[in-house]
């Protein structure tokens, strides 16, 4: 039998297999047991969650009693609400930001679909928006209206952005808006659970560019929100809104920012970690990750996309409207809330002007959009009492399921961020397979992931 040397020729020859091996990821295929998983820590966490006992069902308004109310009292706000705020990545070339919805009306007075006003002709403020009108007719009658056909209509021409249309930006450093609170809605769901509604508002919705023309889909005000639901004051879930629909997340996959928590409007030393969102570029669509993300139409249309990146943090927590909510009434937290009153509230037009029509010279056509649309309807109107994380449902939806993401949905394109957690091409699909020699032979025959990558890249 022939004696093994190991001589230096075949040292130096390992050592170079042995890099080449490292660099070229090889060594998860032959040597299965190095094949590290970045999902292990999800694996535990999903193996813990199913150890724990079944949570209680969350419960719609009319189901609330003494016995199983989650708030302990109305008009006063958890401090853990305000300590998992999420933070807002707003564009980094954003140019509506967000404002203060107290300014914001008294650029408007009140019409009917026909343009014809509703009230007095004179600077409008938060008590002038109610659930009904008295609508005068033309024999000198009078009628009251549900406000549901009302609209805000600018008293400038808001195609050539006024100022108070653009907003304002955080300040660098604290993410504080001096000039643009947010408004939180504080929902209790009974048997443990609360939903924190964060509202934020901007004074323009800057519609979407396809293949380089538009924009389509503007329209005068836009509401925009997130939802952390706790259980017991620990943060399960989170939802984000975006145009129609939105993403539901468990809330330990979203990123987090380190911050000092504060209390009474004080930073403490203690150390919280508090989740991320991005809001997309004119759309204000909120997002879990930078990039491109295609709109909430079929097949991933990616000619209409919004765009997100790591511009300008905003901290709502550091200055917002807060009121509660449950079965019997909302619930003003603060005395700026109490001299704004609630009638604003329960007031269900729009917070813009209404579609223009055609022959307007502003107004632009495609196939799919006309360029100005209806402004949105407001807060109360996003089915806050909603016991599934989506709001709503798309018709092929019949089921109504809204599973949360365990991952994050990650953008695409030049500004998305890339890494082993990341991905929505198949070759992410090989982490789920156990053992991990299976894995290693799966991962074998796609060149570890060659194939969905090439796949990936020619279908978007």
């Amino acid at each position: 039998m022939r004696k093994f040397q190991l001589t230096g020729r075949s040292v130096i020859l390992l050592i170079y297999l042995a890099i080449w091996c490292k660099y070229a990821c090889v060594n998860a295929v032959f040597v299965p047991w190095l094949d590290e998983d970045p999902f292990q820590k999800l694996h535990e966490a999903d193996n813990q969650s199913e150890s724990e006992p079944k949570l209680p069902p969350v419960l719609p308004p009319d189901k609330l009693s003494d016995e199983n109310r989650s708030l302990p009292a109305r008009g006063k706000v958890p401090s853990y609400v305000i300590d998992y705020c999420p933070l807002v990545h707003l564009y980094s070339e954003e140019r509506y930001w967000p404002a203060d919805i107290s300014d914001y009306v008294t650029h408007f007075k009140l019409t009917d679909r026909c343009g014809t006003p509703i009230i007095d002709q004179r600077r409008l403020n938060l008590n002038d928006l109610k659930s009904h009108y008295a609508y005068k007719l033309l024999n000198g009658s009078s009628v009251e209206i549900p406000s549901d056909y009302v609209y805000m209509t600018s008293l400038d021409d808001f195609d050539k952005d006024p100022r108070w249309l653009l907003g304002f930006p955080p300040e660098y450093g604290t993410g504080h808006i001096k000039n643009a609170p947010a408004v939180l809605f504080v929902a209790d769901k009974g048997n443990g659970w609360v939903d924190a509604f964060w509202f934020y508002f901007y004074p323009f919705n800057l519609g979407a560019f396809v293949m380089g023309y538009g924009p389509w889909g503007n329209h005068v005000g836009d509401w925009e929100h997130s939802l952390v639901r706790f259980y017991n004051g620990e943060p399960k879930y989170i939802w984000m809104s975006a145009h129609g629909g939105g993403g539901a997340y468990r809330y330990e996959a979203l990123e987090k920012v380190k911050k000092l928590r504060r209390e009474n409007g004080k930073l403490t030393p203690e150390i919280i970690y508090r989740p991320l969102i991005f809001s997309a570029r004119g759309t204000h669509a909120n997002y879990a990750s930078v990039g491109q993300h295609s709109h909430d139409v079929p097949f991933f249309f990616m000619p209409l996309s919004d765009f997100t990146d790591r511009g300008p943090m905003w901290d709502p927590s550091l200055n917002f409207y807060a009121y509660t909510l449950d079965d019997v009434e909302v619930t003003p937290c603060g005395i700026k809330e109490q001299s704004m009153g609630t009638s604003w509230i329960h007031y269900a037009g729009h917070w813009g002007d209404k579609q223009l029509s055609w022959s307007d010279p502003r107004q632009k056509w495609c196939p799919v959009q006309w360029r100005y649309i209806d402004g949105p309807t407001g807060p109360l109107y996003k089915h806050l009492d909603r016991v599934s994380l989506c709001p709503q449902f798309k018709w092929w939806n019949f089921w109504k399921g809204c599973p949360p993401r365990r991952l994050i949905k990650n953008g695409v394109g030049l500004d998305a961020e890339k890494n082993d957690l990341l991905g929505d091409n198949c070759g992410i699909l090989l982490y789920k397979i156990r053992p991990k020699w299976l894995r290693a032979i799966f991962r074998l025959f796609m060149w570890r992931g060659l194939i969905c990558f090439v796949a990936d890249y020619f279908t978007g």
